[in-house]
């Protein structure tokens, strides 16, 4: 009797512990479902977010796309996090023209301002993506020292994403440079010729001659190094910046050509319109594209952002920040006249994207090398006293302003 009921008294427990364990397993269940049910909301929510998120980056490239967007309408946002887009000290490439930093210049600020358009975004710059594009053809930048820094920029943004030496060459061919990046056969290149024309100044050395003269109806010389091309990048302005300019009829080398001195704007127009004419008779619709990037301004007069009365861009470190300021230059006629060339070659089947990089360079008075670059030759005593009277107000450090050029030129090419 007593043995019969201790098995009673067992199975009770026995029944106890295993209603115990089974309510246990069904709160564990319950709480797992919970669980579930909780991470599966989070996870909706975040892919409608993710959703969302695309949405707005797909309708920022439509309007890229649809040109709905002005890039060059915009503001400069200080931004150290995600700029620069590479180092000066670990491009191969850098020009001491344009190396501030290894030049002594401390504040480098400059380098930390990104260009944010008004309607949309600027795409990120991608070199693999970039080089894709570019895979066996050649992209060449054509026209004077702002092109070439437009280059060297260039240079420095593919360069840094090849780091091993045997995949990446550069040529030097008198006015030609040529960077060559061998994995993808592309050839990113520069090709001196400051007024697009044949002139008196083409050698890339010794080009700084008083007396400066043109053959405006003269270009093969120089497009015959570039005619063959797959996108072309023109610029041409800062050597016209004279009210008069000889203008030769005839050769450099024959003695019975015809002198004649023509007042600006009229021989500016005159050499674009030979380039204009040489592009519609040679360029290959279905191969090239075609860039004219508009005047790079100059800062040679604080008075014009409410400075020194006497200073210029030296010892500047921010930008303009008031929006549509624009210094001397901006009033040129030169760019109208571009704008009406550009204009009548697209009335005509030839499409040429002009970059305008003028009004968002006016605001960068502290981005040139003022005294930070190598001196070709050396300085005055009242040049070492007067720093200000040797600043080079014209140029562009690197990392920095052009590199935002590239940028507006590769949304251009990454977008079809």
């Amino acid at each position: 009797m007593a043995k019969k009921l201790l098995q009673q008294q067992q199975q009770l427990v026995a029944a106890g512990a295993w209603g115990s364990i089974r309510s246990s397993f069904h709160s564990f269940i319950a709480l797992f479902v919970a669980f579930l049910f909780i991470a599966l909301v989070f996870l909706s929510q975040n892919n409608m977010q993710f959703m969302i998120e695309d949405r707005i980056s797909s309708s920022k490239n439509l309007d890229l796309l649809s040109n709905k967007c002005n890039l060059f309408s915009g503001k400069w946002v200080f931004d150290n996090k995600s700029y620069p887009l590479y180092k000066e000290k670990e491009c191969t490439f850098m020009s001491d023209q344009l190396a501030c930093g290894k030049f002594g210049r401390k504040d480098l600020s400059y380098q930390f301002w990104r260009w944010q358009p008004h309607q949309c975004d600027l795409p990120r710059f991608n070199a693999t993506a970039l080089l894709e594009r570019l895979r066996n053809k050649r992209l060449v930048f054509v026209g004077d020292s702002l092109n070439r820094g437009q280059w060297v920029s260039m240079v420095c943004l593919i360069d840094t994403s090849i780091p091993d030496p045997s995949l990446k060459s550069m040529h030097y061919n008198g006015s030609l440079i040529t960077f060559k990046a061998i994995k993808y056969n592309a050839s990113i290149e520069f090709y001196w010729a400051p007024l697009l024309v044949e002139s008196n100044s083409d050698d890339s050395v010794n080009h700084r001659l008083p007396d400066r003269i043109v053959r405006v109806q003269a270009i093969e010389k120089h497009a015959r190094h570039w005619s063959d091309a797959d996108v072309l990048v023109f610029n041409s302005y800062l050597w016209w910046r004279r009210s008069k300019m000889e203008v030769l009829w005839g050769s450099f080398e024959s003695s019975d050509g015809i002198h004649k001195e023509v007042a600006m704007p009229r021989v500016y127009e005159m050499a674009l319109r030979t380039w204009s004419d040489w592009l519609e008779v040679h360029i290959n619709r279905a191969k090239t594209q075609l860039f004219f990037v508009s005047m790079s301004p100059t800062h040679q007069s604080a008075e014009e952002w409410g400075g020194a009365e006497d200073g210029n861009c030296y010892s500047e470190t921010e930008p303009v920040m008031k929006e549509g300021y624009s210094g001397g230059d901006t009033g040129s006629e030169i760019m109208p006249l571009v704008k009406s060339v550009l204009d009548g070659l697209n009335r005509r089947g030839l499409n040429v994207q002009l970059l305008n990089i003028t009004q968002l360079s006016e605001y960068r008075k502290e981005g040139h090398p003022s005294v930070y670059r190598k001196q070709w030759e050396p300085l005055t005593e009242n040049q070492i006293s007067n720093p200000s009277s040797y600043a080079d107000c014209i140029h562009w450090c690197l990392p920095g302003v052009p590199d935002v050029w590239n940028e507006l030129l590769y949304a251009y090419l990454v977008r079809e």
